[in-house]
């Protein structure tokens, strides 16, 4: 049998009660220093902690809406590029320019019209010149498209219409 040393001590001596040393009042092993010991964080230290949250949640919100931006005007410079690229190729295959965007995704040059992320919509500024840009060209067309929106990048700060 696994005791104590206490208990083991008392059975040998004859004992039919084993004895273990008392423990006093307000010592670490009591209920009432137990009790003092668990009862949890001070108000103080609660509100340092939320107050950090809050600086570092704040930090990150706005981290995250600059990226946001940035995605959005990588998005536009792509897809600017993609459909300056279509406007040549169909000038240039078709001998004219197209006179809608719709020509560039009814010819196949583009699957659809892309939005624009900085308005959300499918408003693309689009330039008609007399400009042709090859000997075989025999009518005028779009030669650029543009934004629509008004805001300036705050990034670059120059207006997303003059990309």
């Amino acid at each position: 049998m696994n005791f104590p040393f206490a208990e083991r001590s008392a059975l040998r001596r004859g004992s039919s009660r084993a004895r273990l040393p008392r423990v006093p009042k307000g010592a670490a092993g009591s209920s009432r220093a137990r009790a003092a010991s668990t009862r949890g964080f001070t108000m103080l230290e609660l509100m340092v902690v939320i107050a950090i949250i809050l600086v570092l949640m704040g930090i990150a919100a706005g981290r995250y809406e600059k990226s946001v931006v940035r995605a959005r005007e990588a998005v536009l410079k792509q897809d600017l590029q993609t459909m300056r690229n279509a406007i040549q190729q169909y000038t240039l295959d078709k001998a004219a320019g197209p006179q809608s965007l719709d020509d560039l995704v009814s010819a196949g040059y583009l699957r659809e019209v892309p939005t624009d992320p900085i308005t959300r919509a499918r408003d693309w500024h689009t330039d008609f010149d007399n400009v042709l840009l090859s000997t075989d060209q025999t009518s005028p067309g779009i030669t650029d498209v543009h934004s629509t929106a008004d805001s300036v990048s705050p990034f670059e700060q120059t207006p997303y219409s003059s990309w």
